[in-house]
């Protein structure tokens, strides 16, 4: 039983909001039962260590036996321990200390994948966990997160993912201008989406492997990027809102391209 929130543990763990610390360690956290339990379900390997009250363990027995069973360390601790571990005001009784996730391009291009997500410059953290979400309920084949984006280990990307992180490859760090190269060396098309977009979203052939590449929340994606890309779609309106949000128009592209290339549902 953990008991002091000072200790150097417990410290050790509440650092790893800060990315430096994350950085240094490859270790992040996820919190509540939502999240434990997909990475308990899909990858127990990443994780180091899983804190649990005394309450939490009593009300997700099924959580903490999975986890024992996968052989991932499990630590009992009191409620003042783990809301000093934790990053949220109302922790709830479970918080694991995962390894680091990620995939290399080359490792998911490999995979002849047919359906990616590209963020460019995502700087949003609510935003950037939903667009992983939605990949990850549209069957997307991966989420390459671009360099300047946020960090998708951070604490507020990690509880929006709602365990989606835990299913989805995920390629981090590397430059656009490489990403898009590298994805047309594949034979992959690369759709950008923008509000300037002289494609309409019904128009364009979705049965092909493509990339939607989306961009910053406040900015879009320049011209560079947009001309780089093989083809710039937009989602028609048809009311009087003057635009999406970007999870909001991730969804819809990503949907369509499921129902494209899952016709049968």
């Amino acid at each position: 039983m953990l008991t002091n929130p000072r200790a150097d543990r417990v410290r050790s763990v509440a650092a790893l909001s800060r990315r430096s610390a994350r950085e240094r360690a490859g270790l992040f956290v996820a919190e509540g039962p939502q999240s434990v339990r997909e990475a308990v379900r899909f990858r127990p390997e990443a994780i180091r260590d899983l804190y649990v009250t005394a309450e939490a363990g009593e009300r997700h027995t099924e959580i903490v036996d999975a986890a024992t069973a996968a052989g991932v360390h499990v630590h009992e601790c009191t409620p003042e321990v783990l809301a000093a571990m934790s990053d949220t005001d109302a922790p709830q009784g479970l918080l694991a200390v995962c390894r680091v996730l990620t995939s290399t391009l080359a490792d998911v291009l490999a995979r002849r994948p047919r359906l990616l997500v590209v963020l460019a410059h995502v700087r949003d953290p609510g935003n950037a966990g939903t667009v992983l979400r939605g990949a990850d309920a549209a069957g997307a084949d991966a989420v390459i997160v671009s360099e300047a984006s946020v960090d998708v280990f951070s604490p507020k990307v990690v509880r929006s993912t709602a365990g989606s992180l835990f299913h989805v490859p995920v390629v981090t760090g590397l430059p656009v201008p490489q990403i898009l190269a590298e994805l047309a060396g594949a034979g992959i098309t690369r759709l950008a989406a923008d509000g300037a977009g002289t494609r309409l979203l019904p128009e364009v052939d979705l049965t092909r492997p493509h990339a939607w590449v989306m961009g910053n929340e406040a900015w879009g994606l320049p011209q560079p990027l947009r001309e780089a890309c093989d083809e710039v779609v937009r989602v028609p309106i048809f009311g009087h809102a003057e635009s999406l949000n970007l999870a909001m128009a991730a969804t819809v592209c990503l949907y369509a391209s499921a129902l494209a290339q899952h016709p049968a549902g």
